[in-house]
């Protein structure tokens, strides 16, 4: 039986769906309890870092509940991050750093919804396109409005903002 839990999965037993209903910080906990047992310093240094993230932006909020939504824009913010970090520590021949975010990038992309392909992009874009009868670049800003509220975390920004501009040139 499938239990749609959240934006994020599909449960397929109870214990995932236990798993599922948790929310985000209690999930890192949980893994972080798990690595220490396994003894996996690369994970737990990971889940320290999203653990940190998330307490950080609970405490920036005054006093408003964190939303899913704020949840997952401060992992998409840390993933982001991590490549952008990876990409400079690569042209600088730093590979001993380089790993270290590569590391840290697959922890924090095993909390985010699955990434969208570039087929699956344009079709969404042609669609918002249609819908907004955008046809050259003067449309732009109105189709990346559109695109990046209804592809927020499936999908990186510059690719969304390349295909965007493919289409309508």
């Amino acid at each position: 039986m499938l239990i749609f839990c959240n934006v994020f999965s599909v449960c397929t037993s109870t214990l995932r769906h236990y798993l599922c209903t948790m929310s985000l910080s209690d999930k890192i906990s949980e893994q972080m309890k798990t690595a220490m047992k396994a003894k996996d310093a690369v994970s737990l240094r990971s889940l320290r870092a999203i653990k940190a993230a998330l307490m950080l932006l609970a405490t920036q909020e005054g006093g408003k509940e964190v939303t899913a939504e704020d949840e997952l824009a401060t992992l998409v913010k840390m993933a982001k991050q991590r490549k952008d970090s990876l990409t400079i520590y690569k042209e600088q021949g730093r590979e001993d750093l380089a790993v270290i975010e590569e590391e840290e990038l697959a922890v924090i992309e095993t909390f985010l919804p699955a990434q969208m392909s570039e087929e699956e992009v344009a079709k969404e874009i042609e669609i918002i396109m249609a819908q907004t009868g955008a046809n050259s670049m003067k449309d732009m800003g109105k189709v990346m409005g559109m695109a990046n509220g209804k592809l927020k975390g499936r999908a990186d920004g510059k690719m969304i903002a390349d295909m965007v501009k493919k289409l309508l040139s």
